[in-house]
């Protein structure tokens, strides 16, 4: 996930939740933070206060932290909405379908040869998150090794 997708994403995340999109403040802040800089530096290309840039920060976590049921700030916004997208995307398009009565036989994660720790790291927890969705709905182990086109002991290995 790109800067660009991480920020369409987090706009549809404030979409879903409000009703509107970020304007152009709040898309600076989250476009900052996700370049790992610090409230001064986003204050200075924003031509505003740093306490400016906090207090949006600190509504855009909570309004964050709500939608995603955990603990969202400036130090995990970058894991949290790739750990979500994935299964956001996951669910829009298995989960969507599941509910249609269609099968779905396999589906395959994106693989770049250059992927960070962070990338794997949330890759991993997205398919644990997916993993027990799908248990939750009702699928065997079985299936959703199929389904995720992965081993069954990488599955019954997720407890």
């Amino acid at each position: 996930m790109n800067i660009q997708e991480a920020l369409l994403f987090a706009d549809d995340v404030v979409y879903r939740k409000t009703g509107q999109h970020l304007d152009d403040m709040q898309l600076g802040v989250v476009e900052g933070v996700l370049q790992r800089q610090k409230y001064s530096e986003i204050a200075k290309d924003l031509k505003c206060t740093e306490g400016y840039v906090k207090d949006i920060g600190y509504e855009l976590w909570q309004l964050f932290s709500d939608f995603f049921g955990e603990d969202v700030n400036k130090s995990n916004l970058k894991s949290t909405l790739l750990r979500h997208s994935a299964v956001d995307s996951f669910n829009l398009n298995v989960f969507g379908d599941f509910e249609k009565g269609t099968v779905i036989s396999s589906f395959n994660f994106c693989k770049h040869q250059e992927e960070s720790q962070e990338f794997l790291r949330g890759k991993q927890q997205a398919k644990v998150e997916a993993i027990t969705r799908l248990r939750e709905i009702g699928l065997s182990d079985e299936q959703i090794a199929q389904c995720l086109d992965i081993t069954l002991d990488a599955v019954q290995n997720i407890s």
